[in-house]
């Protein structure tokens, strides 16, 4: 077979020969394919196509990642960055990426500043954008000469604003109508997430109580050897006190004896 192995290209040849002699019943179901789409001659890959224009000098070396194809990028990209990083919870909406065909935008019409069969979101706010800056050649929509990237996103955005306001002036008096008829709603998720808050909070500080308890005690017993209660939670006993004051009058006395039982004895 030499360097190189040929066997590939020949599998078509191959497998016509095997049904010739009987030795297969039947043609694979790639036969016909491989017929006219055959493989590939050229065993040797070629340098891609380098799209970016490079200043020609001498001596220059050859790139290291010769095959590495060149990064495709869109104008789409780099509005859809400074978008979303101007407005990043625009991410967290729910969205719909399911499309017939990938090719849903090109259908719009983005003359028009609202798509009534499409939700409001961040990639209409592209589309706009896009319009506005290149407009519809195709259907004889050109754009305004003066307009800038700056001045079409501004224009894009308040649209935009506009848009998401009138929706949610819409749902507010919705609800408001709803509620005049006798409807009820429960709790929001700004309601709901607060009363969590609290409840944490609370639990928090019940915590923190026992903790801060629990330090005193042992700060006391590091400096006094004696853990002792804070004076909010000391209970005093007047039994207590008594017997203490006669354990210690009794010590006194024992004490006074033995210096003079010494001072005798000298």
């Amino acid at each position: 077979m030499g360097r190189y192995d040929f066997r590939p290209l020949r599998v078509h040849q191959t497998a016509s020969q095997l049904v010739a002699s009987d030795r297969i019943q039947s043609l694979p179901p790639w036969h016909d394919i491989i017929g006219r789409v055959p493989p590939a001659q050229t065993l040797v890959r070629s340098q891609p196509l380098q799209h970016q224009e490079r200043s020609r000098r001498r001596n220059v070396r050859k790139p290291s990642k010769l095959f590495q194809p060149q990064r495709i990028t869109y104008e789409e990209d780099n509005l859809r960055r400074e978008f979303f990083g101007d407005h990043p919870w625009e991410l967290a909406r729910p969205r719909l990426v399911l499309e017939n065909d990938g090719r849903d935008a090109e259908r719009k019409d983005w003359s028009l500043r609202s798509q009534p069969d499409r939700p409001v979101d961040g990639e209409g706010v592209i589309q706009r954008q896009v319009f506005l800056l290149h407009g519809n050649p195709e259907k004889g929509q050109m754009p305004d000469p003066n307009m800038t990237p700056a001045r079409a996103y501004d224009q894009a955005r308040k649209e935009f604003y506009e848009r998401r306001l009138h929706q949610d002036v819409e749902r507010r008096i919705a609800k408001e109508e709803a509620m005049a008829t006798g409807a009820y709603f429960g709790k929001t998720v700004l309601q709901i997430g607060t009363e969590l808050e609290d409840k944490a909070f609370e639990e928090w500080k019940v915590w923190a109580s026992k903790e801060t308890v629990k330090m005193e005690q042992k700060m006391a017993a590091m400096y006094t050897g004696v853990v002792t209660q804070s004076p909010a939670t000391e209970e005093k006993d007047p039994e207590a006190e008594a017997e203490n004051a006669v354990r210690e009058g009794s010590i006194a006395m024992q004490q006074e004896e033995v210096s003079e039982g010494a001072v005798v004895g000298s």
